[in-house]
């Protein structure tokens, strides 16, 4: 029980990643808020999590929603203890492209999602926020790396590799460590958004080829070292990052 009675908020924490890292910290003895923009997901998701969290609506690129997610687990809960910065990846109806294609409109909508909003969470969180506390940024190991046609959200991404380290100067006084981690591949609802349904599978077979482990990561994968991160277990550990993509970045893809 590494995170008895913490409090913690995860934004996205309705699926997919999120949900794996909210359901980690439920294990560990956490409680405290999931937040997304589906209600549905959002119910399923506290069904399994249980009465130690609520679900709030909300729309993380709103300022007004954000006042809200942290009055209302405020008032639920006390102070956080634990930020989980998770929402992000393509927007509705943003398509990425390529530099020659990407149009001005798509370019700020994956701008306002991905790195204008985890600014804000942050901001907006920071009152409520206990001395001492963890704040866990998720970018990707698309910020270390360039995909083509990927260039906004991997530029969005590294952005928050550099938060991670800005965010923790800033905050030092309050004892708040900042920390990212960076996912790779990982088999979320994300992949029914960005391709269409019958090339899912053919996808997801050609991308092993590319990852050493073997096999597309999962969100229990992440699960585990959020609750590292959250936990007083790495409370030496500030500004830095881990990545979670089966050996992509780092070691020769097996042929």
């Amino acid at each position: 029980m590494k995170l008895k009675d913490k409090v913690a908020v995860i934004t996205g924490g309705n699926s997919g990643i999120g949900f794996g890292v909210a359901e980690a910290f439920k294990n560990e003895g956490a409680i405290g808020a999931i937040v997304g923009r589906t209600q549905e997901t959002l119910d399923k998701s506290i069904q399994q999590l249980g009465d130690s969290f609520i679900a709030i609506n909300a729309d993380v690129t709103k300022s007004e929603d954000l006042d809200n997610v942290f009055k209302q687990t405020a008032d639920r809960f006390g102070s956080i203890d634990i930020l989980v910065v998770n929402a992000g990846g393509p927007p509705d109806s943003a398509k990425q492209q390529t530099v020659v294609d990407t149009s001005e409109d798509v370019f700020d909508k994956f701008i306002a999602l991905n790195q204008k909003a985890v600014y804000f969470t942050v901001q907006k969180a920071v009152p409520y926020m206990n001395e001492g506390s963890s704040i866990i940024l998720m970018s990707s190991f698309g910020g270390r790396y360039a995909f083509e046609g990927m260039c906004v959200y991997s530029g969005c991404k590294a952005a928050i590799r550099s938060y991670a380290r800005g965010f923790s100067q800033d905050l030092l006084s309050r004892k708040i460590r900042v920390n990212a981690i960076l996912p790779g591949t990982i088999d979320t609802p994300i992949f029914g958004k960005a391709l269409q349904a019958d090339q899912v599978e053919e996808y997801k077979k050609q991308t092993v080829q590319t990852i050493p482990v073997g096999r597309i990561g999962l969100p229990a994968d992440i699960g585990p070292a959020a609750v590292f991160l959250a936990s007083d277990e790495s409370s030496f550990v500030v500004g830095t990052e881990i990545l979670i993509d089966g050996g992509v970045l780092n070691l020769s893809p097996q042929k």
